[in-house]
């Protein structure tokens, strides 16, 4: 395979600083797992199976009440 001449000069400078221009590149990074119900889901479930509770435990106490008064 023939050689390429290139028609131009690299030059260094001798005095100054000497640049480079960074080119972005994509970094991976590790991969993010999200929650599989949100925080605001967990707090509704979370109330609703406190009011289930608290609709048994007055039924609960009905029926004690009732038994108590027959």
């Amino acid at each position: 395979m023939p050689e390429i001449k290139s028609i131009f000069r690299e030059v260094l400078p001798k005095q100054g600083q000497l640049s480079m221009e960074d080119v972005p590149t994509m970094v991976l990074c590790k991969p993010k797992l999200l929650p599989l119900k949100s925080v605001t889901l967990e707090k509704l479930e979370k109330m609703q199976m406190e009011a289930q509770e608290a609709v048994k435990q007055q039924e609960l106490a009905m029926k004690e009440w009732i038994k108590q008064t027959h």
